[in-house]
């Protein structure tokens, strides 16, 4: 059984910088995934979430989601529509190719005022007679029923006639749950048969053969046992890893030989480094939404390393500074770091470059008017003599 985890969401909200607080959209589609969960709890801000393509059996643990707009729960094991009713915002929901059966589950559904799109395609309930009609008398907030527009008279015959249509629903659907039932029997004993036949075989690929070639329903619990067998196939033709390699994670080397530390850059973070008379400042620029708790600053004497997210930036300086007199501020707007780093001895040089440097020159003179009188300019006496 395949759990959502943390690490999971992490991957998939990469253009969200991996934070899943903040995330509005989470694509978790062909991931054998079997139970919703934690994702309530670790995204409530979440606008789309697209579950397509697993092994879903139930719909729950959704409740907090008070933003979400679309739900994609297509391709699954759902047989009932249910745990809905707090989506305030849902728009869309689609159901597509799942095994929904109780076509009255589609009341659970009257309070989502907001819901404008449901897709209920390839369902047994879509062969039901007067089905159309009947979400379309039940549901009256809904402007599209399987990808086809609603109109007005078509739902004002559906609304008139929705409670005889319900009486035939009823007892197609109670029909189709008798015929559930002894599936789930009769799957059941096939696969028991299946197992006694291959307990006896010892190759791995005789037994996978017998599984394919062997006839089977269109069911929840047959869709479970092919996602197993084909997880069995790919980590059979994976490579298995090696220990050696695995086990041993890439560290960079901060120092050379010698003990000079080396200039890293591993997140790759823009920068601005100065030197200044008696203090060095190095302008970092992290991500704007990163949470400050993934930042760590060492100030040495000879060097500064900033670690984002597990990321190493470290810059050497050629004077020594005073660690404990340095100041490390994080702009609130933007986000990025600023570092000043105390010299120990303060740079006399830059600081008589600092002070004999030209000022910033004034404001442009409009162009003289009228004639110049060029007499009473003088050169500047440490100009030589023209020849």
């Amino acid at each position: 059984m395949v759990r959502i985890t943390e690490e999971l969401v992490r991957k998939k909200s990469e253009h969200n910088e991996r934070l899943i607080s903040t995330l509005e959209e989470l694509s978790l589609h062909q991931e054998d995934i079997e139970c919703i969960e934690h994702i309530q709890n670790w995204c409530r801000d979440l606008k789309i979430l697209l579950l397509q393509s697993n092994l879903i059996a139930r719909l729950e643990n959704l409740f907090k989601l008070k933003r979400l707009e679309y739900l994609n729960v297509a391709v699954n094991n759902i047989e009932r529509i249910e745990n809905l009713e707090s989506l305030e915002s849902l728009n869309k929901l689609d159901l597509t190719l799942n095994f929904i059966g109780e076509l009255t589950s589609v009341e659970s559904l009257i309070g989502n005022y907001n819901l404008r799109e449901l897709i209920l395609i390839g369902n047994p309930c879509a062969d039901y007679p007067h089905y159309r009609e009947y979400v379309v008398g039940t549901l009256l907030q809904l402007q599209s029923l399987d990808c086809k527009e609603i109109l007005p008279t078509e739902r004002l015959q559906a609304q008139r006639l929705v409670q005889q249509h319900r009486a035939v629903i009823v007892q197609c659907q109670l029909a189709q749950a008798i015929e559930r039932d002894e599936q789930r029997i009769r799957v059941a004993e096939q696969q028991n048969e299946l197992t006694k036949q291959c307990a006896d075989i010892e190759d791995e690929e005789e037994r996978r053969r017998i599984f394919w070639n062997t006839k089977s329903e269109h069911c929840p619990e047959v869709r479970t046992e092919i996602a197993r067998q084909h997880k069995l196939g790919r980590e059979k033709h994976e490579p298995s890893p090696n220990p050696l390699t695995t086990n041993m994670k890439r560290t960079p080397h901060l120092f050379a030989p010698c003990g000079r530390p080396y200039n890293i850059n591993q997140a790759k973070l823009p920068f601005n480094f100065q030197d200044e008379a008696d203090h060095y400042s190095l302008l970092l620029e992290v991500y704007k939404h990163l949470d400050t708790s993934l930042i760590d600053v060492d100030v040495q004497t000879n060097y500064v390393r900033v670690t984002v997210k597990g990321k190493i930036f470290q810059m050497a300086y050629s004077e020594e500074v005073k660690p404990d007199d340095s100041v490390v501020q994080r702009s609130q707007i933007t986000g990025h770091l600023q570092i000043l780093l105390k010299k120990l001895k303060p740079n006399e040089l830059l600081a008589v470059k600092s002070m004999h440097a030209p000022k910033k020159s004034a404001p442009a003179a409009k162009e003289p008017c009228g004639t110049v009188d060029i007499g009473n300019i003088c050169a500047p006496p440490d100009l030589p003599d023209l020849i």
